[in-house]
């Protein structure tokens, strides 16, 4: 495990073996990040986070709690996991939301999906096997495995194969 100076890593979370956290990267409480995994500059994992092995997350990216990812997922860098479909500052009564008055919805990145750069996931959504997410794209829908979709809204575009290729 490689965890460089500036990262910020909770003694509560659990990091894999062979894993390379990168400068300024945070990773929180009950995070768990999968072995062989690569998390770089300035990437930010929430508390509660599941990452599976073999894992390459690129800079700058956001992950907040609620999501989980499986195996060989590539993320590209700026990609934003979100986690709440109405997300308010304070309560009708003016005081500051808590984690307690969020209404948090997961979302589930399977094997081997990439997903590109600038991308925005949306709560409750389900990213399928070997999927490909084009750069930019809104993912406001789930997506079958192997499906290519891009856009915004994301929509399917064609299928790919283990390698990425569209066939």
């Amino acid at each position: 495990m490689k965890i460089h100076d500036t990262a910020d890593v909770s003694k509560k979370a659990n990091i894999g073996e062979e894993t390379q956290i990168w400068n300024n990267a945070q990773v929180r409480e009950n995070a768990t990040v999968g072995t062989n995994c690569i998390l770089g500059k300035n990437v930010y994992i929430d508390f509660d986070v599941i990452i599976g092995n073999n894992c390459k997350i690129q800079n700058n990216v956001s992950i907040y709690h609620g999501t989980r990812i499986e195996n060989k997922v590539f993320i590209g860098p700026h990609v934003v996991f979100t986690n709440d479909k109405s997300p308010r500052a304070t309560n009708p009564d003016g005081s500051l939301q808590t984690d307690d008055d969020w209404i948090s919805e997961g979302i589930l990145v399977k094997d081997g999906a990439s997903i590109g750069a600038n991308s925005t996931i949306l709560p409750g959504i389900t990213i399928g096997k070997y999927a490909m997410i084009g750069a930019g794209s809104v993912v406001t829908k789930n997506v079958p495995d192997y499906a290519l979709v891009y856009g915004n809204p994301a929509t399917v575009k064609g299928k790919v194969d283990e390698k990425g290729k569209k066939i």
